[in-house]
C-alpha cells in the first residue's frame, strides 16, 4: 500500500509578503551585528587563525618582505606559484646561509692590530752582563781539584791527551786523604765511554778506536737496580766531555749549604768602568748572582734604587761598560768561551742567559742601539694569554713576575721534584725540596735525562699550560763593533787601566772589551688589539644580508617572528583539539554531515500498518536572499499604485 502526501501551497498576498520580506531583513540585520560585536570582542582579546593556509595567506597580504605577495597573487596561476615558492625558500636558505658565516666569523673572536708610534722619554731597562767564568768556590775546592784529575785521566784514555791542570796547593796536599766514599766512587758509576756509532752504549770499558770517524762518545745514566739505562751520547767529543764535567760539576754545587748567597766575586776586576748618562755607577745601581756555566753576573738598573731615564737618544746618553774578558781559567772544562755575556729585559725580570743574551767580543767595542716594543693582547675569548700568570696552574718559583719563560721551568722543576725526588741546580728550589746529588739521589741523573725528552715532546704539558702575558714588553736590538783599543791608544790605555785596578793585563788587545747599551731614538711603538666584530658590527652586517635578501627593515624580522609564534600556536591548538576529540567516546561525537532525520523516515511496511493515510500540509515558503529583490520590486509596485 502507499502512502499519499499532499502538500498545498499557501498563495500569500504581496503585502504580507513584503511585511514579512521586512522582518526577515530586520532579524538578518540583528544576526549580523550581534556576529560583529562577538567578532570585536574576540579580536579584542586575542585572534588566531583558523588553519596554515589562512596564516600563510595573511603573511603573505600583508607583510614588507619583498617577494611575500607573488606567492597569493599567482596562486591561480600554479607555475608562477611554485617558480616564486622556489625562489622565495631559496633566496631565505641563502640569507641564512650567509647568516651562519657571519655568526661562525663572530665567534671566533677574531681582532685587529692597531699600531701606535709614541716619542716620549724612555725608562731604560735592565742590563745583566756575566763574566764567561765559571767560578771555584772555596767550600767544595777539594771536589773541583779531584774531578780535574779524573777528568784528565779519562782524556788520556780516550783521546791520548794530557791535560796541564792548575792545581790548588791545598788540593795537592789533600788528594793522597780522600775519604772512602770520594767522588770518584760516584764518577765511575757515570763514566764516560766511547762506542761505535752503529751499537748502543754498554757498561763494558772502551775498545781501542778503529777510525775516530766511526765513533761516538757519551755516558749511561742507570736507575738505582740498572734495569732501566739511559744512553747520553753526542757525536762531538767537546760536547760530550763539557755535559758529564758540568754532571758532576751540578753534584758538586749541590752540596754546598747556600752556594747562591755566597759572593766571592769581585766587581773591580771585572768590570773598569761603568757611566750611564755620563754619570759614574755605584754599587746601588747593580745586583750580583752567580750562574753556574755562565759564572758572576751583574744587573744594573734593576729597580732596587731608582730607575734610570735616558735624557736623550744616542751613544752618548746610555750605559757604557769597560769589562775585562781576560780568563783566569778558573774551569776551563766548562768555560770554551772568551768574552762576556750580555741580556736586555725588562725590570723585574729573572734574565734567563741561555734564551736572550749574547756574547761580547774581547778586544771589540760593542754597540747595541734599542727599539722598545710593547705588545698588548686582548685577553678572555680573544686570546689565550693571561694577566698575571694567577690563572695559569703553575706556580711561579722565580720572585720576579710572571713570564712564560719563567713559568715553564717552574712546571719543569715541579716535575722534577714530583718524579725524581729532588729538583735541579740550574732553576729555583721549591719549597720543602732540595737539590739532586748524587750523593743522596742516586739515580737522579736516569731520571733527569728521561724527564727532559718527555719535556722537550710536551709529553708534560709545560707549553700548553703556560700561556703568554697579555703584555709584554720587548727590545729590538742592533749591535755594531769596532776594534778597541786601537794600535796608537793600547799602551797608555792599559797602563792606565793597570795602575787603576791594580791588575795586570797580559794580553792588550784581548783583555779588555767596551760595551755601549743606548736608545736609537725615543720613538716606541706599541702593538694592540681591538675586537675586529663586535655586536654592533654582526647587527650591521646581518641587516645588510637582509636588506640585500629581501628589501626589507627590522619591522620585517619582526613580523618573520611573529609568523613563528602564530604558527606555533596554531600547531598547539590544533594539537589541543585533536586530543581531546581523541578522548570523548564514539557516541558522543556525531559524524560529519549527519542529520536527525527520524521525523520523516517512513514506517516500515508489513502486516500491521494501517491500510491508507493521507496527510495534508500547509507549506510556507520561507524567503531566501534573492527574494528581497521580489520584496522590493512588490514595495515599488504598491509604491507606485498608491
Amino acid at each position: 500500500m502507499h502512502q499519499v502526501v499532499t502538500v498545498k501551497a499557501e498563495k500569500v498576498p504581496a503585502g504580507e509578503r513584503l511585511r514579512r520580506c521586512k522582518q526577515e531583513a530586520e532579524k538578518q540585520q540583528k544576526v549580523e551585528e550581534v556576529a560583529e560585536k562577538l567578532e570585536e570582542c574576540q579580536e579584542d582579546l586575542i585572534e588566531f587563525h583558523k588553519s596554515y593556509h589562512e596564516l600563510f595567506q595573511f603573511f603573505c597580504n600583508n607583510t614588507t618582505i619583498h617577494g611575500a605577495i607573488r606567492l597569493v597573487c599567482s596562486k591561480r596561476n600554479k607555475m608562477k606559484t611554485a617558480f616564486w615558492s622556489v625562489l622565495f625558500f631559496l633566496t631565505f636558505g641563502l640569507m641564512y646561509w650567509q647568516f651562519g658565516i657571519l655568526y661562525r666569523q663572530y665567534f671566533s673572536f677574531p681582532v685587529n692590530l692597531n699600531l701606535n708610534l709614541s716619542s716620549d722619554r724612555l725608562t731604560f731597562p735592565a742590563v745583566t752582563l756575566c763574566t764567561l767564568n765559571p767560578y771555584r768556590y772555596s767550600a767544595v775546592q777539594k771536589e773541583l781539584d779531584e774531578l780535574d784529575r779524573i777528568t784528565h785521566q779519562t782524556l788520556m784514555d780516550l783521546y791520548n791527551y794530557n791535560m796541564s791542570l792548575v792545581q790548588s796547593n791545598w788540593g795537592a796536599q789533600s788528594s793522597r786523604k780522600r775519604s772512602p766514599r770520594s767522588l770518584s766512587h760516584h764518577v765511575q758509576r757515570h763514566p764516560l765511554r766511547r762506542h761505535k756509532r752503529d751499537e748502543p752504549a754498554s757498561l763494558k770499558g772502551n775498545s781501542p778506536p778503529v777510525d775516530k770517524n766511526d765513533w761516538k762518545i757519551g755516558f749511561i745514566l742507570c736507575n738505582e737496580t740498572n734495569e732501566d739505562c739511559f744512553h747520553q751520547t753526542y757525536s762531538s767529543g767537546v760536547d760530550a766531555v763539557r755535559e758529564w764535567y758540568s754532571f758532576h760539576y751540578i753534584n758538586i754545587l749541590a752540596r754546598m749549604p747556600n752556594t747562591k748567597a755566597l759572593d766571592e766575586s769581585n766587581f773591580e776586576n771585572f768590570i773598569y768602568a761603568c757611566r750611564f748618562n755620563e754619570v759614574t755607577c755605584d754599587k746601588a745601581n747593580y745586583t750580583h748572582f752567580h750562574h753556574p756555566i755562565y759564572g758572576n753576573c751583574y744587573t744594573f738598573n734593576d729597580g732596587n734604587s731608582s730607575l734610570w731615564t735616558s735624557s736623550l737618544p744616542g751613544i752618548n746618553n746610555g750605559l757604557s761598560l769597560l769589562v775585562r774578558t781576560e780568563q783566569n781559567d778558573y774551569i776551563p772544562l766548562l768555560s770554551t768561551v772568551t768574552g762576556a755575556r750580555v741580556m736586555v729585559h725588562e725590570q723585574n725580570e729573572p734574565a734567563f742567559m741561555d734564551d736572550g743574551g749574547f756574547n761580547v767580543r774581547p778586544g771589540m767595542e760593542t754597540s747595541i742601539s734599542m727599539r722598545k716594543e710593547t705588545t698588548m693582547r686582548l685577553g678572555g675569548s680573544y686570546s689565550d694569554c693571561t694577566e698575571d700568570g694567577s690563572d695559569v696552574p703553575v706556580q711561579n718559583l722565580y720572585p720576579s713576575r710572571y713570564t712564560e719563560q719563567a713559568c715553564i721551568r717552574s712546571c719543569f722543576q715541579i716535575s722534577m721534584v714530583e718524579r725524581c725526588g729532588c729538583a735541579y741546580y740550574f732553576y729555583p728550589l721549591p719549597s720543602g725540596a732540595e737539590y739532586c746529588d748524587y750523593t743522596k739521589h742516586i739515580a737522579w741523573g736516569h731520571c733527569y735525562y728521561k724527564l727532559q725528552v718527555e719535556f722537550k715532546s710536551n709529553v708534560l704539558g709545560c707549553f700548553s699550560k703556560c700561556r703568554k702575558p697579555c703584555e709584554v714588553t720587548e727590545y729590538q736590538l742592533s749591535a755594531g763593533h769596532s776594534h778597541w783599543l786601537s794600535t796608537v791608544s793600547e799602551d797608555w790605555v792599559s797602563h792606565m787601566l793597570s795602575r787603576q785596578n791594580k791588575y795586570n793585563i797580559t794580553s792588550k788587545r784581548n783583555g779588555v772589551a767596551k760595551v755601549n747599551i743606548f736608545f736609537e731614538e725615543w720613538k716606541y711603538k706599541t702593538n694592540g688589539e681591538s675586537p675586529a666584530f663586535t655586536v654592533v658590527t654582526l647587527l650591521s652586517q646581518l641587516g645588510n644580508q637582509w636588506s640585500l635578501w629581501f628589501g626589507s627593515s627590522v619591522l620585517s624580522v619582526v613580523e618573520l617572528a611573529e609568523l613563528i609564534l602564530d604558527f606555533i600556536a596554531i600547531t598547539f591548538i590544533l594539537s589541543f583539539r585533536w586530543l581531546r576529540s581523541r578522548q570523548l567516546p564514539a557516541s558522543a561525537v556525531p559524524p560529519q554531515g549527519a542529520h536527525d532525520n527520524t521525523a520523516f523516515q517512513p514506517e516500515s511496511s508489513g502486516p500491521s500498518a494501517p491500510p491508507h493515510s493521507t496527510v495534508k500540509a500547509v507549506v510556507t515558503t520561507l524567503p531566501s536572499y534573492n527574494s528581497l529583490e521580489l520584496c522590493g520590486r512588490d514595495r515599488d509596485a504598491k509604491i507606485g499604485l498608491e
